[in-house]
C-alpha cells in the first residue's frame, strides 16, 4: 500500500491495522481509554511545534493528531457506534450552524449582525440538545461545576473548577493559606508512605498537585507555563551535569548521585550569578 493525499487511504490503513488475525497486535489491543493519553500527547506536540514556529514539524504533528481521530473513529465503527464519516458530518454541521453570518440557510438568507451573540446562543442550544440526549440522571447534573468540561487537560480543568467554586466564595483569600494546605497535603503523603498504601499515596499526590495549582492561581501564575518553565530548567541543569562529566572524560553512569547533585547545585549557582 502506497502513501496518499486522500483521507480514505488513512482510513483503509487503520482498518487493516485493526483487522483480527492479519492486523497489528498492538493496535488490536487498544481501546478508547488506552489511546486517550496519546491523543492528548499529540495535541501538546502540535502546540509545541507552533510555539517553535516549525511548520515542517507542525505538518508532521498534525498528521499524528489526525491519526488519533481516525483511530478512535475506527474503534467506534467496530462497535457500530459511529464512523469517521459521521465525525466529519457532525463537525461540518456544527460549523455551518454556528456561522449563519457566513453560510445561508435553506431559504438562501445569510443572517446579519452580532457574531459573538449568535455564537453563544447557538452553543447554548447545542448544549441543551446534548443534555436532552443523555439519560435523565446525567441531564439532572446541573450543579455549579456541571459545565466544566471533563475532557480538557487536568491542569486546565483544576483551574476551571477552582475558579468556578471561587465565584460563590469557596476559596482562600491569602496565598499563604494555600501554602499551609500544601504542607498539610505533603504530610498526608508522608503518612500514606508510612502505611505503604499505593492507592492512597496516588490519591494524596493528586490532592497535593491540586493544591499547587490553587497556589499558582492565587499568585497569578499559569501552572502549565510554570511547569513548562521548570521542565526547561531541569533540562538545562541536567545538560550541564552531563557536559561537565563528559569534559572530565566521565559518563553519567560513572558518576555517583552525590557528584551529580553537586554539579546540579553548581549549575543552579551559575544561573543566579
Amino acid at each position: 500500500m502506497s502513501p496518499s493525499r486522500d483521507i480514505s487511504r488513512l482510513i483503509e490503513i487503520m482498518a487493516q491495522l485493526r483487522t483480527p488475525g492479519t492486523g497489528c497486535p498492538w493496535d488490536l489491543e487498544q481501546t478508547f481509554a488506552t489511546i486517550a493519553p496519546y491523543t492528548i500527547e499529540e495535541s501538546y506536540e502540535v502546540a509545541e511545534a507552533i510555539a517553535r514556529n516549525d511548520l515542517v514539524d507542525l505538518c508532521d504533528e498534525l498528521g499524528d493528531l489526525l491519526l488519533q481521530v481516525v483511530f478512535h473513529a475506527r474503534m467506534a465503527e467496530e462497535q457500530d457506534a459511529f464512523s469517521f464519516g459521521d465525525v466529519v458530518e457532525a463537525i461540518t454541521r456544527k460549523m455551518i450552524r454556528r456561522h449563519p453570518h457566513v453560510f445561508p440557510d435553506s431559504s438562501g438568507v445569510i443572517a446579519p449582525s452580532d457574531v459573538k451573540g449568535t455564537w453563544e446562543r447557538i452553543k447554548a442550544e447545542e448544549k441543551a440538545e446534548r443534555a436532552a440526549r443523555k439519560p435523565m440522571k446525567e441531564a439532572l447534573a446541573s450543579g455549579l461545576l456541571a459545565g466544566i468540561k471533563a475532557g480538557q487537560p487536568a491542569l486546565a480543568r483544576a483551574i476551571a473548577l477552582q475558579w468556578k467554586a471561587s465565584t460563590v466564595g469557596f476559596d482562600w483569600n491569602d496565598p499563604r493559606a494555600v501554602l499551609a494546605k500544601i504542607r498539610e497535603e505533603a504530610d498526608e503523603i508522608e503518612a500514606a508512605l508510612d502505611r505503604g498504601d499505593k492507592a492512597d499515596i496516588a490519591s494524596e499526590t493528586g490532592d497535593l498537585m491540586f493544591a499547587l495549582v490553587n497556589l499558582a492561581r492565587h499568585v497569578d501564575a499559569d501552572p502549565e507555563m510554570a511547569l513548562r518553565g521548570a521542565n526547561t530548567k531541569f533540562e538545562r541543569r541536567f545538560a550541564y551535569i552531563e557536559q561537565t562529566l563528559i569534559a572530565k572524560g566521565r559518563s553519567l553512569e560513572d558518576a555517583s548521585l552525590a557528584e551529580m547533585d553537586a554539579l546540579w547545585n553548581e549549575a543552579k549557582a551559575r544561573e543566579q550569578v
